[in-house]
C-alpha cells in the first residue's frame, strides 16, 4: 500500500476545507493532515478539526491563547502571516481554500518551497497570475469545478488541438429575472443549485464569478482570451467543455457537488472511488445551454477586458469587487451598484495601472489603491 498523502489545508473551517476533511475522514488510508489554517471567526471548529485529525501544526489570524487552551501541545502559529507559514510546511499537497485575495500570499509561499497546490482560491490567479505562473503550471491542480473539468477534458487531446474552452455558469438566482433593481441580500444568497459561502454566492448572482474564472482559465491553461467563452447551464451538471479543432467537444459532467473536484485535486489528480455521487441515468435528464446576456450581466465582459489589458487591472477588478460585495452584504449599496462600483474603479485607476507585476508588494499596493477608490464610491452611492 502506498504512503498516505501529506496534506495541508488552508481555510479549513470554510466550505472547501470542511468538505476536504470529510473526504479525508472517508479515506483515512489515503491522507494525513499535517497542517491546518483558518481565520479567527470559528476557533472552536478549528480546534475540533485539529483534535479529530491529530494535526501537529495549526495557524490562525487571532485568538491564539484560546486555541492553545483547547489544543494543549499542538503548535499554534498566530498572526497575519500564519496561513503562509502553514503553507510552507513541506508536504505533498497544499489545499488553498481561502476566500479572497489574501490567499495569494499563501499560494506563493507553498509554491516557493516546492509544494504542489490544489487551488480553490481563484483570486491568487486573478490578482497575481504572473507571479503564480512563474513557478510552473504543473505545480497547480485546480479545485474550482469549472477548471477541474477543463483540466480533465484537456487530457483528451493536445494543447495544439484545442479550438476553445467553454466554461459553464448556472446563471445564479436571477438568470430568469429581468428587473434587478430591487434585489435583497436574501434574494442574492438563494442560489438555485450550489451551496457556497456568501462572497462566492453573491459573485455567482452577478456573474462576477464567471468573469474571475475566465481570467483564471487564461493563466491555468495558457490560453488567449479569444479562446475562452462561457454559457449559461442552469442544471450545473456539465462543469465545462473543451472544443477541439476537429469539431469534437469533450465535457466533464457530474452532479453539482464540490467533493469530486476537491478529491481529484488533493489526491494529485487521481480518482478516489465514490468521491461524489454519479449522475443517476435511470432518471430522465434534460440539460439546457444558453448564451450569457451581457447587457444584464456586464461583469463578464468587464473581466475579459481587464484580463486582456493585463498588468494591474485584474487585481483592481478583484479588489474593488471584494469591497462592493461586502458593502452590498452590509446593506450599504444596492445589488445593481456592485458591478457599477467595480467598473468605475477600473476606469479611474486603469490608466495608471502598472504593465508588469513584479512582487506580492506590487499586488498589495494596487489592491490598496483599488479598495480606497471603491470605498469612496460606496460612500457616494449610499
Amino acid at each position: 500500500m502506498s504512503a498516505p498523502i501529506d496534506l495541508v489545508i488552508l481555510g479549513s473551517t470554510g466550505s472547501i476545507g470542511v468538505q476536504a476533511l470529510e473526504i479525508v475522514e472517508a479515506n483515512p488510508d489515503k491522507f494525513r493532515v499535517i497542517g491546518l489554517a483558518a481565520g479567527s471567526k470559528n476557533i472552536e471548529l478549528l480546534a475540533e478539526q485539529a483534535k479529530k485529525f491529530s494535526v501537529p501544526v495549526v495557524g490562525t489570524t487571532g485568538n491564539r491563547d484560546l486555541l492553545i487552551s483547547m489544543l494543549g501541545n499542538t503548535q499554534v502559529i498566530d498572526g497575519p502571516t500564519a496561513a503562509s507559514e502553514i503553507a510552507a510546511i513541506a508536504c505533498d499537497i497544499v489545499l488553498n481554500g481561502i476566500t479572497g485575495s489574501i490567499g495569494l500570499g499563501p499560494t506563493l509561499a507553498a509554491l516557493s518551497v516546492g509544494n504542489k497546490v490544489a487551488l480553490a482560491n481563484k483570486e491568487s490567479l486573478v490578482a497575481g497570475g504572473d507571479l503564480v505562473m512563474a513557478f510552473g503550471r504543473d505545480r497547480i491542480i485546480p479545485v474550482d469545478s469549472e477548471h477541474s473539468a477543463l483540466y480533465q477534458c484537456f487530457l483528451s487531446g493536445k494543447a495544439s488541438e484545442v479550438k476553445q474552452v467553454i466554461l459553464t455558469a448556472s446563471g445564479g438566482p436571477f438568470r430568469d429575472r429581468s428587473d434587478l433593481s430591487e434585489i435583497t441580500v436574501a434574494d442574492a444568497l438563494n442560489h438555485p443549485t450550489w451551496s457556497m459561502g456568501q462572497v462566492v454566492t453573491i459573485n455567482s448572482a452577478t456573474l462576477m464569478n464567471k468573469g474571475l474564472e475566465i481570467i483564471e482559465a487564461h493563466y491555468l491553461f495558457d490560453l488567449p482570451y479569444s479562446k475562452i467563452s462561457a454559457v449559461i447551464h442552469p442544471q450545473s451538471i456539465v462543469h465545462s467543455m473543451v472544443e477541439f479543432v476537429d469539431g469534437s467537444t469533450i465535457a466533464q459532467a457530474s452532479p453539482p457537488n464540490m467533493k469530486g473536484p476537491i478529491a481529484y485535486a488533493i489526491s494529485g489528480a487521481i480518482r478516489i472511488p465514490k468521491a461524489t455521487l454519479p449522475i443517476d441515468w435511470s432518471k430522465n435528464q434534460s440539460w439546457e445551454f444558453a448564451p450569457i446576456d451581457n447587457a444584464k450581466f456586464p461583469a463578464v465582459d468587464l473581466a475579459r477586458r481587464c484580463g486582456e489589458l493585463g498588468g494591474g487591472l485584474p487585481a483592481i477588478f478583484n479588489a474593488s469587487n471584494e469591497v462592493a460585495v461586502d458593502a452590498f452584504l452590509t446593506g450599504a449599496i444596492s445589488f445593481a451598484h456592485i458591478v457599477d462600483i467595480v467598473d468605475a474603479t477600473v476606469q479611474k485607476l486603469g490608466g495608471n495601472s502598472p504593465v508588469t507585476i513584479r512582487s506580492l508588494a506590487d499586488v498589495s499596493a494596487i489592491e490598496n489603491d483599488a479598495r480606497v477608490v471603491a470605498n469612496q464610491l460606496v460612500q457616494e452611492r449610499k
